[in-house]
């Protein structure tokens, strides 16, 4: 049982730890506010469980058919350049050097855009029945594969954004707001990205 917890959250790492578009957007946001960056991380999370139990209930198969994964690559494709589009307009915003408030408004559409970026990602699907078939070709108890997996986007999600965080006051806002450049670009360019493969695949 240790063995297949540790599988999973090898798993999880393996899921979280990557430079993608989730992790870009939670640095950037950890630097303004902590508790909107881990918003965000659990908002991806919950998008993972979402696709959890659709497979759970046999439903991923008709996700995974070609009409829907085009349209969630179209839909996805969008809404990361949306996001590069608001990391750019907000890069040049004044960092606290203390803890700041954050309104559950912000809160929410924190958690709601890491809902939905990771929701629209068709890759999220793949990764989600590629953790299936694993488990069940090593016929491992699933249960305790996905805590294992959980157990680690959830560290990642919280000591990723508390680490970057915590360093804020080394960083200017010049710095700051090339951070939020650099953000910005690579966001729009997985956007662009995903169009073109979704558009050609």
């Amino acid at each position: 049982m240790i063995a297949t917890f540790l599988q999973g959250f090898l798993f999880g790492l393996g899921a979280a730890v990557p430079l993608g578009p989730i992790n870009i957007l939670i640095m950037n946001t950890a630097l303004k506010s902590y508790k909107a960056a881990v918003s965000i991380g659990f908002g991806a999370l919950s998008a993972d469980l979402t696709y959890l139990v659709l497979i759970t209930f046999g439903l991923v198969t008709f996700l995974n058919h070609p009409i829907i994964l085009t349209v969630l690559g179209y839909f996805g494709s969008g809404f990361l350049i949306y996001i590069a589009y608001l990391i750019y307009k907000h890069r040049n915003d004044e960092l606290k050097l203390h803890t700041r408030e954050v309104s559950k408004k912000n809160i929410v559409k924190a958690f709601l855009g890491g809902y939905f970026l990771t929701l629209l990602n068709p890759y999220t699907i793949a990764f989600w029945l590629s953790v299936a078939s694993f488990t069940v070709a090593k016929d491992q108890n699933q249960l305790v594969m996905i805590a294992g997996l959980i157990g680690a986007i959830t560290l990642w999600v919280t000591l990723m954004p508390y680490a970057v965080n915590r360093s804020k006051h080394k960083i200017s806002l010049n710095i700051s707001s090339k951070i939020g450049l650099i953000a910005a670009v690579i966001l729009f360019c997985f956007g662009v990205s995903l169009f073109f493969k979704t558009l050609l695949g």
